[in-house]
Formats: C-alpha cells, structure tokens, sequence
C-alpha cells in the first residue's frame, strides 16, 4: 500500500509538471530562429563557475514545441531520456550563471537535471553518489534576443567521493551520451507523451580547447543543436 501511495504521489506531481509545461503569458518569443548567437549580444558559450566555466554545448532549438521549452516542459523531456531533477529537490553549491546575450546579463542556471538510471522518483540520488551525466539549462529571453531557445551545459562527472569533479573529456562524453539518448522518439516513462528529436552539429560558436574551461578539461567546440517535438500520444 505504501508503495502505491508512492507512485500516486509520483504521478501527480508528473501531471502538475506537465501543466506547468504549458505555455503562459510572457513575451513572445521569435520561434522563426533556432537562438540567437550569444557572442552577438556580449555573451559567453562558457558558463561561469568560480572563475572558469563549463561549455553550453547543447542547444535547444526555439523551433521546437513550445511546450518544451519550459522548466516543467524540460523536465518531461529530460525523464523521457533518462534524467530528472535533483534527489529530492535538493542542491548543494552555488548556481553557476550564464550570459546568453539576449540582455538579461548573467542569470542563475534554472536547474539541475541528472541521469535518473530508470528511476525517475529516486534514480538521481544513485547519481549524486555514483557520478554519471547531468546537465544545467538557461533559457534565452531577455528582450534583446528573445529566441526561447535552451542552453544546456552538460557534462559527466566522478563520484561523490571525488566531488563530483568533471571526468576526463567528460564534456564531449557528457554531450555525446545526451544527444545519443535524445535522438530518434521516446515515450515518457509515466504520461502519455511522446518526444521526437533531431540533432545538428555546429561550430564556430564555442571555441575548442581548454581556455576558461572549467577542470582545465578540453573540449572539441562542437555544439549540438536539437530540435524536440511532444505530441500527446496514448
């Protein structure tokens, strides 16, 4: 019985993620452009984590369902290819900021997703212990480039008992691993939600190597564009 209390819990607070998801009344953001190029606007595709930063090396298209580009909307997405929020709501350290170039300056990253292994109630906790890939998220939309697009720095990092240290070229693995997992369509694990998802390579945008970076980890300057579509599907 208690357990399924525990999925009911789990199921309604899916469902008040998927509300969220939708969209509300804000400025309207220009979906007729996949982002706006950071560098146009002052920005930095480094993040900034106590003096150094952390690659934005994954976009999320403003192209895609708007529904997704959300937190919550993120979220659903992220639990259809295994990551979920934070063990029990829970962070520890400081947020890292972004200066996405859109006027908004450097803002605090919207949240912490982490592979969840099959088990988005608790599966993120065996994360924090055992290492494994995570990724950070801003969101472009400040009203001088207001794209709507996700910026993701993703990276796979060691265990707890090495603090969560980035492992070697764990910025190109974490990156690979997550485009491996997004492309192509899969089911979210409880809703009757379906993402397809595509993904395009670019450069010229983050420089390569290991200046800034955080780690002192090098890194391809390869960022990968993804464009995510959610149908609702029983």
């Amino acid at each position: 019985m208690m357990v399924t209390a525990a999925l009911s819990v789990a199921t309604i607070a899916l469902i008040c993620q998927f509300a969220l998801a939708l969209p509300t009344e804000t400025q309207a953001a220009d979906a007729s452009v996949d982002f706006f190029p950071v560098a146009n606007g002052g920005g930095s595709m480094l993040d900034k984590s106590g003096g150094l930063g952390e690659p934005l090396n994954v976009i999320i298209s403003a192209k895609s369902s708007s529904d997704v580009l959300t937190k919550g909307g993120l979220t659903l997405f992220a639990q259809a290819i295994g990551f979920s929020t934070e063990c029990l709501g829970l962070h520890i350290g400081d947020p890292q900021t972004a200066n996405l170039g859109d006027g908004n300056g450097d803002v605090n990253e919207m949240g912490v997703w982490r592979a969840d292994f099959g088990n988005i109630g608790v599966g993120t906790c065996l994360e924090s212990f055992q290492g494994g890939n995570h990724f950070r998220a801003w969101t472009q939309n400040g009203s001088s480039a207001n794209s709507g697009a996700l910026f993701l720095a993703v990276s796979k990092e060691e265990d707890l008992s090495q603090h969560h240290i980035i492992i070697p070229d764990g910025y190109n693995i974490g990156r690979d691993e997550l485009v491996a997992a997004a492309v192509g369509t899969h089911k979210h694990p409880i809703l009757p939600l379906k993402f397809t998802t595509t993904s395009t390579s670019l450069t010229g945008l983050l420089a390569a190597g290991t200046q800034g970076v955080n780690h002192n980890i090098s890194q391809d300057g390869i960022v990968k564009l993804l464009t995510v579509s959610m149908k609702i599907s029983f």
